[in-house]
């Protein structure tokens, strides 16, 4: 792997992390929650700003977005085609398929609306990184904002069926809540309580979560899981369409 990623908090929970390409000395931050933690980290690593690379529209995802440009007004900002006017000026807007350049690291945009109608996903295919902004996270996945479940279903799974062994970086460090949540659902799976036990280590001891990978959280987390007969039997459909099983699912996450 030749990128360098570095992973910081943001606000209360979210992650900012710096996508560094050590040939070219391009750095990208993935998102812009807030301005003071990314130019510190920046400055500590002394790396020079090229490319902010937006997921999705949010306030705690693009707030960072001016005090960054203040200080690398060359820095160029690259989102989603479908929320442009909600973001601002986009250098580069981006759709399926499109291909993102940090120096010498190239990255594929992959649309996956739900959580929000343009949200995108940046996915570094040669140094098997994604960044999944607020639709998936370990062990759980974002809120439907502005899609109906069926949406958001669909772009979980698109993401299912990339490479297992891709190193999954989220918008958030919500990964005990949604542990907790998962082992409502299916307090029998081996690798889910192995896991739960690991994430619950890793926070006592004030140390992030992820990266997590697809092949993890195909093993763990329920949203992925719902054509398991356990899953299926947790939210009383066995049997059912996988997608409504996941509207269940999603439903209960959000009143608990």
């Amino acid at each position: 792997m030749s990128a360098h990623i570095h992973q910081f908090l943001c606000l209360k929970d979210n992650f900012g992390v710096l996508v560094h390409d050590p040939e070219s000395r391009h750095t990208a931050a993935i998102d812009a929650p807030e301005a003071g933690p990314i130019l510190e980290a920046l400055a500590a690593r002394e790396w020079t700003l090229t490319e902010i690379l937006i997921t999705h529209h949010h306030q705690d995802h693009i707030g960072g977005i001016p005090g960054l440009k203040a200080e690398f007004p060359e820095a160029r900002i690259i989102g989603p085609a479908r929320e442009a006017d909600k973001i601002g000026h986009l250098d580069q807007a981006v759709r399926e398929g499109d291909q993102v350049k940090v120096g010498q690291l190239e990255a594929m945009v992959l649309e996956v609306p739900g959580h929000t109608s343009g949200h995108v996903v940046y996915w570094f295919e040669q140094d098997d990184i994604l960044f999944t902004g607020d639709t998936l996270f370990a062990m759980g996945c974002g809120r439907g904002f502005e899609e109906p479940a069926n949406i958001l279903y669909n772009s979980l799974m698109k993401l299912a069926a990339l490479p297992g062994e891709l190193q999954v970086y989220c918008g958030h460090e919500y990964t005990l809540s949604n542990a907790e949540f998962a082992l409502t659902i299916e307090p029998d799976n081996v690798l889910l309580r192995d896991r739960v036990a690991e994430v619950r280590q890793l926070r006592a001891e004030n140390r992030f979560t992820l990266p997590t990978t697809i092949t993890i959280e195909l093993g763990t987390n329920p949203f992925l899981r719902v054509d398991e007969p356990s899953v299926q039997a947790a939210v009383g459909m066995p049997g059912g369409d996988p997608a409504a099983v996941f509207a269940e699912l999603r439903e209960r996450k959000n009143r608990a």
